[in-house]
């Protein structure tokens, strides 16, 4: 029987707890599937957590909130695979911008021909 992949979160503690709830959350006695990242949060732990999930090999996507996302732009444009797929997502207090998403510029750029 073959097994599906996780889906990882790196978000605020509203949008963790709603894909938890929704039944998103693994927890096994060394790691678990999300990162609550709180206003006291270190950055460090949110690059840590993001290369963490990107090295898992039972990842799949991996959800940031997109202000998140532009915290740690530099690691995250130096991620280049497929899978894990990250997803850049909104937040209650952050709605989405596609202009910072990396992933919709360089969609752009292909689209418009300049890629």
């Amino acid at each position: 029987m073959e097994v599906g992949k996780l889906v990882a979160v790196i978000g605020d503690e509203d949008t963790v707890s709603g894909f938890l709830l929704a039944g998103v959350g693994h927890r096994t006695a060394n790691s678990t599937n999300f990162l609550v990242v709180k206003p006291d949060t270190p950055l460090k732990a949110v690059e840590e957590a993001f290369k963490s999930f990107s090295t898992r090999d039972d990842i799949g996507i991996i959800l940031i909130n997109q202000h998140l996302a532009s915290d740690i732009r530099h690691v995250l444009k130096d991620y280049n695979q497929t899978i894990p797929t990250v997803l850049e997502i909104p937040s209650k207090e952050h709605p989405y911008d596609p202009e910072q998403d990396y992933i919709m510029t360089r969609v752009g750029m292909f689209l418009s021909g300049g890629g």
